[in-house]
């Protein structure tokens, strides 16, 4: 037996290697799959090639002629993060781009890209019948229907004129390409909706974006998964209009205040960032005490009142009439007036004021002092008195001549 003769052929060789970087990558991480988005650090650049660390699946490369400007100066440097797809595996190396469609071979990437669903850059062009008009490769016309537009319905359409995004074609040939930005926009939510499952957790403090508004709250993305920001989390004060606070767009801090994986529903509260006005309450609105704040709110049962600082009492409707029966509210107070209020009771558990008109409780408490008066005038000088009657208008006399 010769000992010289190679044991397999190079072909084996190469096929045999291909295997265990497959069994390697799948040990890593998991294998990718073509059109696969990642980030990778640059570790090394050549004149021709960017070279990419890609943690625990290994390494990549792209063509550097990708990250060169109209005036051919590199826009990156190693140590950089860049964002590319993964096309293909080959003698053991991963092909990466962050351009596909681009330059004089512009059909027969698209079709590569089609085939291996790799993202295509796109430029928003103008708005057409039942979609947008797409160029890609620099002049290639392509199609994005409104559904696939992944642009919001309060969103306004124009504004994505003239930009650029990524998108998946999802059919092709020559004459008709047909793109899919929503499917780009899912499999990035997936992506991070995978990462965050290892580290979201609830009570954590973080940063994310208004996406929509509602009558019942607003919807925030946090960068993979998008939960729901409760109107009654968006502030201590009663709140009837999520747009007096929020707008579409707007950046925020929230905590997690609940997560559920397996209905894909997460909640946040604004609220619970913010200083809790409740904490002294107690002090700062002694009860007997008076203040000044604005109503806010009627409902059939009463009169909600703005004291200020995320603090609302209400006053009950049995509070309003000054003893008299009133049907609702608004027969005496208004939503927007300022009133003078008296604290009667203070619940911080519960994070909750019984108030009542102040002008109503001073005449309660006279009327109860003057009746307190007669009795002990009765009871030391009974012959020399009138009736309380008699007494209690010479009182109302005496407060109108002031």
């Amino acid at each position: 037996m010769d000992n010289n003769q190679p044991t397999s052929t190079p072909d084996n060789n190469e096929e045999n290697f291909a295997d265990m970087l497959e069994q390697s990558l799948t040990k890593r991480g998991g294998r990718l799959s073509p059109g696969q988005m990642v980030e990778a650090m640059i570790v090394k650049i050549t004149p021709e090639w960017i070279f990419l660390d890609l943690g625990g699946k290994g390494e990549g490369f792209l063509d550097k002629k990708e990250l060169v400007n109209a005036e051919g100066v590199l826009t990156v440097k190693e140590g950089d993060t860049v964002r590319a797809s993964y096309v293909s595996s080959k003698n053991s190396e991963m092909h990466f781009t962050t351009r596909v469609g681009a330059g004089p071979a512009g059909h027969s990437q698209l079709e590569d890209a089609w085939k291996n669903r790799v993202p295509v850059e796109g430029q928003f062009v103008k708005e057409i019948k039942g979609g947008f008009e797409i160029r890609i490769a620099g002049s290639i016309r392509a199609f994005c229907p409104f559904s696939q537009s992944g642009i919001r319905r309060e969103e306004n359409q124009a504004d994505y004129i003239g930009k650029s995004h990524s998108f998946k074609i999802i059919e092709y040939t020559e004459k008709n390409i047909v793109l899919s930005r929503r499917a780009v926009l899912d499999e990035e939510r997936q992506v991070k909706k995978q990462e965050l499952k290892s580290t979201l957790k609830e009570g954590m403090k973080v940063k994310g974006t208004v996406t929509s508004l509602q009558k019942f709250g607003a919807f925030v993305n946090i960068g993979g998964v998008e939960g729901l920001l409760p109107i009654s989390e968006i502030a201590w004060s009663r709140t009837e209009r999520v747009s007096d606070i929020l707008s579409v767009g707007q950046e925020v801090e929230v905590i997690v205040k609940s997560i559920d994986w397996d209905k894909d529903r997460v909640s946040f509260s604004l609220k619970d960032n913010l200083p809790d006005p409740w904490e002294h309450v107690a002090e700062t609105y002694a009860v007997g005490s008076f203040h000044t704040g604005t109503v806010s709110h009627l409902a059939p049962f009463g009169a909600f009142v703005s004291l200020g600082g995320g603090v609302d009492g209400l006053i009950h409707i049995s509070k309003l009439g000054a003893g008299k029966r009133i049907a609702h509210p608004k027969e005496i107070v208004k939503e927007g007036q300022t009133v003078e209020v008296q604290i009667e009771a203070v619940d911080r558990e519960k994070k909750k004021l019984s108030l009542a008109l102040a002008e109503v409780s001073r005449a309660e408490a006279e009327e109860a002092a003057t009746v307190n008066e007669y009795k002990q005038q009765v009871s030391t000088e009974p012959k020399n008195m009138g009736s309380l009657g008699e007494l209690l208008k010479a009182k109302m006399e005496q407060r109108e001549n002031k």
